[in-house]
């Protein structure tokens, strides 16, 4: 049977309803959420869209054994790291919606810490081949050897998500899409038994959808199946999850 977009629609009202009911320890002090970014790895080339997960380590007191993106907070260094070309115009203006502070410069650096961080927990580096000007230490010097570029201009936004506050970790978190060819360059061994994702994955994105993985992935999971039946387009609206007065909602940006 053919899905429509209203089955994606009572799906998206279904995962808020049911975050909404949920029993979560909201007794924490009210902490700013920290500007954090996931990439979402898609491989559409035999037509079936799979996306690629890591499993965290079981050690890991932060959703121990759960699939997840690759992602994490960003680092003073994205902003100064060079890239092949800028993010769509489009996924610019929506990333510096709601934003406090907003500049270019600060969305660049939630795409590229996207980047970073994929490469950090998979080996992947994503971009284009070509020499940088000067890239900064630590991570990003990796680009530099391998003579990696990051390529914005094909990377998507596509949702965010704030954490509610009350929890004991807050997160502003941008979700990113960027096609599996993007990947110009491999390190093995980054992933494994001591690592924090302890094997990665491509999985059929209709099947990912079964795993055990956290509720904001379900629901990314399930705005980038909508968005790929949309056209997957940089001027198709972002959802924005949100709490107002105590209640988790989906806007548009």
């Amino acid at each position: 049977m053919t899905e429509t977009a209203s089955d994606r629609v009572a799906r998206l009202n279904d995962f808020l309803r049911r975050m909404n009911a949920a029993d979560r320890d909201l007794s924490h002090q009210v902490i700013r959420p920290r500007d954090a970014a996931t990439l979402i790895l898609i491989d559409r080339s035999d037509g079936v869209p799979k996306v690629l997960l890591g499993k965290r380590h079981m050690r890991h007191k932060f959703m121990p054994g759960k699939f997840v993106f690759p992602g994490g907070g960003v680092d003073p260094a994205d902003k100064a790291m060079p890239v092949a070309s800028a993010l769509d115009p489009k996924a610019e203006m929506r990333l510096m919606q709601r934003f406090h502070k907003a500049s270019p410069l600060r969305a660049r650096a939630l795409a590229l810490a996207a980047v970073r961080e994929t490469f950090e927990e998979t080996g992947l580096l994503l971009g284009t081949r070509g020499e940088a000007p000067k890239t900064p230490a630590g991570t990003w010097s990796e680009f530099g050897r391998h003579k990696v570029l990051p390529d914005l201009r094909n990377i998507h936004f596509v949702g965010r998500a704030i954490t509610p506050p009350g929890r004991i970790r807050r997160f502003d978190a941008r979700f990113f899409t960027v096609e599996a060819s993007a990947i110009a360059h491999r390190i093995d061994g980054v992933t494994g038994p001591d690592s924090e994702l302890v094997e990665l994955v491509w999985m059929p994105l209709a099947d990912a959808k079964r795993l055990d993985v956290p509720t904001v992935t379900s629901i990314m999971l399930e705005e980038l199946d909508g968005r790929i039946a949309d056209g997957f387009r940089h001027d198709l609206p972002v959802p924005l999850y949100r709490t107002v007065r105590g209640t988790v909602v989906r806007e548009l940006l």
